[in-house]
């Protein structure tokens, strides 16, 4: 299969809306409660732990699926963080909610576990840090996916990897204009804030 083809895949794969899936499982739809967001964060916030959890293993899969095709056809690394993040696009930009979607950071993290596993490890490490201090899953997410190429270019040998990660972040930094604002305000919600 052409990279074009793994990549056109890979989006229909991210486009997957298990947040929004679950919640209509439970007669809730999250683009009209919480954060509108189909995220793990807003199904925790309006439905519960156990919907969130499944959520954030949805969308982690999603990730590493679209790398673990790349690797077996490709053999590139490169072409690999390529259809990665064409899954994190389909996340984003789901074709199955008129190009509405997540923030990407549980997508983007399930790339990262096989893409390259020590430096998600350092990812989750830095995001579960500041979100510990700061309960802000958004700036805990911004701050861990701002450093992405840096973490990238120490820790993972393979320098062409690095592009993959600027693109990545800025991936995420755009979805995440919203949340910036609000923090930047003081109006960012919690997490396990009721909104």
């Amino acid at each position: 299969m052409t990279l074009l083809g793994l990549m056109a895949l890979a989006f229909l794969i991210g486009s997957i809306p298990f947040g929004d899936i679950i919640a209509r499982r439970k007669g809730v739809s999250l683009r009209e409660v919480g954060s509108g967001n189909i995220g793990a964060t807003n199904v925790l916030r309006t439905i519960g732990k156990l919907p969130a959890i499944l959520t954030l293993l949805g969308d982690v899969m999603k990730g590493t699926f679209a790398v673990a095709m790349a690797k077996s056809l490709l053999n590139d690394p490169s072409s690999e963080g390529i259809v990665g993040l064409s899954a994190v696009a389909g996340h984003n930009f789901s074709i199955f909610l008129r190009l509405k979607g997540g923030k990407g950071v549980a997508t983007s993290i399930g790339v990262l576990l096989l893409y390259s596993p020590r430096v998600a490890l350092v990812t989750i490490a830095l995001w579960v840090t500041v979100v510990y201090f700061t309960r802000y899953s958004s700036l805990g997410a911004l701050f861990a996916f701002a450093v992405l190429p840096l973490t990238m270019h120490v820790v993972d040998p393979v320098k062409a990897k690095v592009p993959i990660a600027v693109l990545m972040t800025l991936l995420l930094i755009l979805k995440h204009a919203d949340n910036i604002q609000r923090l930047i305000k003081g109006t960012e919600s919690k997490l396990g804030e009721k909104i």
